[in-house]
């Protein structure tokens, strides 16, 4: 299997946190399960026209070959045939208001058609079948992010908050409840209003977010195959104690912490074989 990341130029960076391409055929498994981020992204895939959805107990149905995948905070379960010729960016957080002229709040746990959004989709797709090379395809990707940014600055659309630029980076580093509270008290904003426009802007209240990326201190963690005490994984991460750690962990991957350890091994910390 082919995977390939790319780091986005310097007029991305404020936006796009990587481009990926994956080429694969003949997969072991049926269905994967992906666990939330809290980044949105867009996928195109290259080799059928349609990608799988397939809600968990249900058949699985065809949606557009080209999705804005909105920011989640549930995991969900796809089929790793989509993988055999897809390209794709994940957003930097705040990003997707900028690029889908909406607020990221309508999209959280759903899925959009590309076309929707850009209108164009289907000529961008075309194009990058076109080319023949993975590099080649991730660089025309880019310069179309590029020109579609740029459209949305010279339309008056603003960057990202400054409260909330400042939300993140101080909640990165200490993803709390308290944290959330003293945030909210720096911005001289009620604790109502910053919540409005953090949700608005990144697609969840800053308590969901908070809870989101210490879920995902947790998955860094365990993929890197350190030996666990986990008393002190919860405390470290974040949580008040280990029961709490697994009941979080379980209502954002539907598994529990000990299930992820055992499948450690996976290329990505993201990626769980579900069948």
């Amino acid at each position: 299997m082919i995977y390939l990341v790319r780091e986005p130029g310097p007029e991305l960076r404020p936006w796009v946190r990587m481009l990926w391409y994956s080429r694969g055929m003949g997969f072991a498994h049926r269905r994967e399960r992906i666990l939330p981020t809290g980044c949105a992204q867009m996928i195109i895939n290259l080799a059928r026209d349609y990608i799988l959805d397939c809600p968990e107990g249900m058949p699985e149905t065809h949606m557009p070959p080209a999705l804005i995948v909105g920011q989640r905070s549930v995991y969900e379960i796809v089929d790793p045939s989509d993988m055999e010729d897809l390209i794709g960016v994940v957003f930097e957080p705040g990003a997707l208001p900028a690029f889908v002229g909406d607020t990221a709040d309508r999209v959280s746990n759903d899925y959009v058609p590309l076309q929707d959004v850009c209108g164009r989709a289907g000529a961008l797709r075309d194009r990058l079948q076109e080319l023949d090379s993975p590099n080649e395809r991730l660089r025309c990707l880019e310069t179309y992010l590029v020109d579609k940014f740029a459209a949305r600055r010279d339309g008056g659309k603003p960057a990202l908050h400054p409260a909330v630029r400042f939300a993140l980076r101080e909640l990165g580093q200490s993803p709390s409840m308290t944290g959330v509270d003293a945030v909210a008290r720096s911005t001289g904003w009620s604790e109502r209003r910053f919540s409005q426009i953090f949700r608005e802007e990144v697609g969840f209240s800053p308590k969901v977010w908070c809870r989101i990326q210490r879920f995902q201190r947790v998955v860094r963690r365990l993929h890197r195959g350190e030996e666990v005490r986990w008393p002190e994984l919860a405390l470290d991460c974040g949580f008040y104690d280990q029961s709490h750690l697994a009941n979080e962990f379980r209502a954002f991957s539907g598994i529990s912490p000990t299930t992820y350890g055992a499948a450690s091994h996976q290329t990505w910390a993201n990626h769980l074989r579900a069948e």
